[in-house]
């Protein structure tokens, strides 16, 4: 009988058998980078920049390259939207790919129009849909593969692949240093006293959260090192582009407030993280970190990891994930970051803009920053603001301002022929509200009894002549697609959402129950709001829920 028969040993190893075109291809393609697995996702870009695409014999090359299971190149690949896995027989994909913004700034200028237009004239293109390239104040936007193009039109792309993009250059460190940059590093004081500081001036955690950065800083010290620090740089919710503008702007004063924080932790090493819509961010973050060496002005290393189109990598610890080189799943929590974070060390991780104002707090004083706001507020706010306002763009505003003060103060009013109806106060997750409700003020624990939060600080102003249920709709396929997959009721919840909005009649207890088992039972932040848009219209816009 067969099963009595004796088992033959395996001639070779499992799975199909290595490529050694393949080993040589993707070796020439990453050159001299060391063969660590906190490196494959930079691997993967170096692979798919050099070919165009990753076929199944690279994913295996790598692994083997790596000393890594097969199938982790695999996961990895196949999870970030950036990377083109296909089979070792199938044809490439075309030379040009243009990703048109889809989320709500740029549906609202018109994207679906851009979408097709872009397909009639260039059909030798690949014309896919994509998420927020944080350029929601310049919509519609695109991306001719690594070249972003704002206020997008079919010349304006024809433009771009024939290589007419200006990327203008930021600040140098000596331009910066000529300006009063870096003193206050040279200044600071020792970590707890820094600390203090930090805590008299009210700072929070400007990603989202809002969580109290002294009281963060203070959790991770408490925890033996070696520990690290990382830059969150991977702003993806629809309508934040703050970020970008700082490192834009003034990478040198990021550079600087995240050496101050991990002065304050005591951290080793530094790690920023870039959302790879940012491309045009990469190099001169390179030269700015050499400058900074150069300088003698760090004490440990600094890492600079990009991402490869997930948004969920946003979320804390998926991004660690991302940087250790797997797929950008979130933890369960506890541990948090600050006890078991980054290789399992204590990790102290702030978004770009908390760490915007620490210089101004550390050359000026904490009493400075905390009196400029509003409303019994403290300190200022970088505020994202999009949609239908004369002169959208990063505002700079004191916190607590309301949403009515900052169109009419900061943006110039509404745009001609636009009534102002309603406002997202914190991006996709942060719900909207009525124009009725707009004299609330755009702080952390203001707008959460209403249904909404004010998160990053994305405002996406919305006009008489928006469709608000659309508006949801766009908000929720937005979670669908973004859904790391990790836990099922983001993952089918977020699926069953966007179909229910799709039916002519809106099933209100069903809706509302269903955003109930996926705020209870979501891993991280994306399924827990991701209902936020339509609760918030049930509840204060019921009549144009359909």
């Amino acid at each position: 009988m067969a099963s009595e028969r004796a088992r033959r040993p395996r001639p070779g190893p499992r799975g199909a058998p290595l490529d050694a075109a393949a080993v040589v291809q993707v070796s020439e393609a990453i050159g001299d980078m060391p063969r660590r697995p906190d490196l494959l996702i930079e691997a993967l870009h170096a692979v798919q920049g050099r070919f165009g695409c990753i076929r199944h014999a690279h994913l295996q090359a790598l692994a083997h390259l790596f000393n890594l299971p097969p199938v982790a190149p695999f996961e990895a690949a196949t999870f970030y939207a950036h990377f083109d896995v296909i089979a070792d027989d199938a044809p490439a994909p075309p030379a040009i790919t243009v990703r048109v913004c889809d989320s709500l700034p740029c549906a609202m200028a018109g994207a679906a129009a851009l979408h097709d237009a872009l397909r009639a004239a260039l059909p030798e293109a690949r014309v896919i849909a994509a998420p927020c390239m944080g350029a929601c104040h310049r919509a519609p936007a695109c991306a001719v593969g690594h070249a972003l193009v704002e206020t997008a039109d079919v010349e304006a792309v024809e433009h771009a692949i024939r290589g007419h993009v200006s990327i203008p250059a930021p600040p140098t460190c000596d331009a910066y240093r000529a300006r009063g940059g870096y003193a206050a590093l040279a200044s600071a004081p020792e970590p707890e006293a820094l600390t203090a500081l930090v805590e008299q001036a009210g700072l929070r955690g400007l990603g989202g959260a809002g969580f109290p950065a002294a009281r963060k800083w203070r959790l991770t010290r408490a925890h033996p090192g070696p520990r690290h620090l990382v830059v969150n740089a991977d702003e993806g919710e629809p309508g934040t582009f703050k970020d970008r503008w700082c490192l834009e702007t003034e990478p040198h004063r990021v550079l600087e407030g995240m050496l101050l924080a991990a002065h304050a932790v005591e951290a080793e090493t530094c790690w920023i993280y870039l959302r790879d819509e940012y491309h045009h961010l990469l190099a001169p973050l390179r030269r700015a970190i050499d400058d900074v060496r150069a300088a003698g002005l760090c004490r440990g290393d600094i890492h600079l990891r990009r991402g490869a189109g997930a948004y969920i990598c946003g979320e804390e610890t998926a991004l660690l994930e991302s940087i250790e080189g797997r797929r950008g799943y979130p933890r369960h929590k506890p541990p948090f970051p600050g006890e078991h974070g980054l290789f399992g060390r204590p990790t102290l991780i702030h978004n770009v803009e908390t760490l915007w104002w620490l210089p101004e707090i550390v050359a000026h004083g904490p009493e400075m920053f905390a009196s400029q706001g509003r409303y019994g507020r403290k300190g200022r706010r970088l505020l994202s603001v999009s949609g239908r306002v004369r002169d959208p763009g990063v505002k700079d505003a004191p916190a607590g301002i309301t949403a009515r003060e900052l169109i009419e103060e900061f943006c110039g009013g509404m745009a001609e022929g636009h009534r102002f109806a309603a406002y997202l106060p914190g991006g996709a997750s942060g719900g909207i509200l009525p124009a009725s409700m707009a004299d609330l003020p755009l702080d952390f624990g203001v707008l959460e009894p209403h249904g909404c939060f004010v998160g990053s600080g994305a405002v996406i102003v919305l006009s008489d002549r928006d469709d608000l249920a659309e508006a949801a709709r766009n908000l929720v396929r937005f979670f669908r697609d973004e859904s790391c997959g990790q836990c099922t009721p983001c993952r089918v919840g977020t699926a069953k959402a966007a179909a229910l909005l799709d039916a002519p009649a809106w099933d209100r207890a069903l809706l509302e129950e269903l955003a109930a088992a996926m705020a209870d039972g979501s891993i991280c932040g994306l399924g827990q709001a991701a209902m936020n848009p339509v609760l918030s219209i049930l509840r204060h816009m019921p009549e144009v829920a359909r």
